[in-house]
């Protein structure tokens, strides 16, 4: 079998320590993903970028 483009990487929070598990193609963005979305810990939409 072979194996996919796809990876899953951790997103973090630039507020708080909370993380995002989340899967991308790491040929459509080989750059490192910077996503707004929700963070539980601080209660509102926050930047998470992506750790390694």
């Amino acid at each position: 079998m072979a194996k996919g483009h796809r990876i899953t990487v951790k997103l973090k929070s630039t507020e708080s320590p909370y993380m995002y598990s989340v899967k991308k193609n790491k040929q459509n963005t080989p750059d490192r993903l910077e996503i707004k979305k929700y963070d539980p810990v601080v209660r509102k939409h926050v930047v998470f970028k992506e750790s390694r």
